[in-house]
C-alpha cells in the first residue's frame, strides 16, 4: 500500500488542553478512524535552537523528544493536519511517502 508516513515532534512534557501533547495526537488520531499510531522517546537530540538535550538520569525530565508517527492515506493525512491548524497547535512535522504493508499470514 502506498500512503504517508506523518511525524511529529514534541517535548515530552508539553500539554494540549491539559493532556500531554503526544498522548492528545495519538488519541486524536484514533478518533478520526486513523488505524495506528506510535510515540517514540528519544534518548538524545537538539533542534534548531542547537541546544544538546541528553537523559541523565531525573534531570531533564519533560525536555527530551518523543516522535509521534502515523502510516496513514493522503487524505487521513490532511485530515490530521487541518485538526491541528484549527486547534492551533504549533508543532515541527515531517512528511513523505511510505510503502506499507503485512507480511506473513500470522495473526
Amino acid at each position: 500500500m502506498q500512503g504517508i508516513c506523518l511525524s511529529f515532534y514534541v517535548h515530552e512534557n508539553h500539554k494540549h488542553h491539559g493532556i500531554l501533547l503526544y498522548e492528545w495526537l495519538l488519541e486524536t488520531a484514533k478518533k478520526a478512524g486513523i488505524h495506528g499510531g506510535s510515540a517514540f522517546r528519544a534518548i538524545a537530540g537538539y533542534g534548531r535552537h542547537g541546544v544538546l538535550h541528553e537523559q541523565h538520569f531525573f534531570e531533564l525530565a519533560g525536555e527530551l523528544t518523543v516522535e509521534v508517527e502515523f502510516l496513514l492515506d493522503e487524505q487521513q493525512a490532511e485530515a490530521l493536519l487541518a485538526v491541528l491548524r484549527r486547534e492551533q497547535i504549533r508543532v515541527f512535522y515531517a512528511r513523505s511517502p511510505a510503502e506499507f504493508g503485512i507480511v506473513g499470514s500470522g495473526r
